[in-house]
């Protein structure tokens, strides 16, 4: 299969945000795509995660993405009518499954989530009508915050970020790709206060920010090699 052609379709623009533009994948103009890509297509609904951003949360993974990243983890979903197509039943569920006292928040993944806005900034109002912010909602986006905040970007990204407690931004970058990372896949990509952020006038960290500094199963060998974690009493 022929290699994707990935283009700079704001080349010369300065300012983007970390590592863009990069040759890892496609890089927008301000506006050029919009939620009309979207069918209002859902690739998936897992419940009770904690995988996908801090505490047990609901994860919707919305359908199609023109970023087309290099190695991206979810490639079989950048097609935008991809899934099955988001109904109330779907949105009665989330809405069950947010009212359990255990689950901290929703997050939105893709595809490419504000590119969904049809879907998600109505569920996002619902459920800061019904929960407040009781509950968060955690989004992944391949676009960099300075790429959102340029002029000529579509209101509605804008008003979804608003609605948006942490975004997770950036597009993967194969190249930067670091497995020791917390929610992250390449080091480009930033967890971000959003309203801090707003409020600052740039990017601010998420202040929980937490990077490993070994493989998980690397400390567990050594540990073990040293003999720690056994519990076994030989008899005497």
């Amino acid at each position: 299969m022929a290699a994707t052609t990935l283009h700079d379709f704001a080349a010369g623009e300065t300012d983007r945000g970390p590592f863009i533009p990069t040759n890892r994948s496609n890089n927008p103009k301000a506006g050029q795509w919009t939620n009309r890509m979207s069918h209002n297509m859902i690739a998936d609904y897992k419940r009770f995660l904690m995988t996908d951003g801090e505490g047990i949360r609901c994860s919707l993974y919305v359908s199609g993405c023109p970023f087309h990243c290099v190695e991206c983890y979810n490639k079989s979903i950048w097609d935008f009518q991809a899934g099955h197509e988001y109904n109330d039943a779907l949105e009665a569920q989330i809405m069950d499954d947010l009212s359990q006292s255990y689950v901290q928040g929703i997050t939105f993944l893709g595809g490419e989530p504000l590119l969904n806005t049809g879907v998600l900034l109505p569920l996002a109002r619902k459920i800061r009508e019904r929960f407040g912010h009781t509950k968060d909602i955690w989004c992944w986006t391949g676009y960099t915050w300075e790429e959102l905040m340029r002029p000529g970007e579509t209101q509605d990204k804008l008003d979804l970020l608003h609605e948006i407690d942490i975004l997770v931004d950036g597009r993967y970058i194969k190249d930067l790709h670091d497995s020791l990372l917390q929610f992250r896949g390449s080091s480009n990509q930033r967890i971000i206060d959003v309203q801090k952020s707003f409020a600052a006038g740039e990017p601010v960290i998420w202040s929980k920010l937490h990077d490993q500094e070994r493989f998980i199963p690397e400390i567990y060998g050594k540990d073990r090699a040293a003999g720690e974690g056994n519990d076994s009493i030989s008899a005497e």
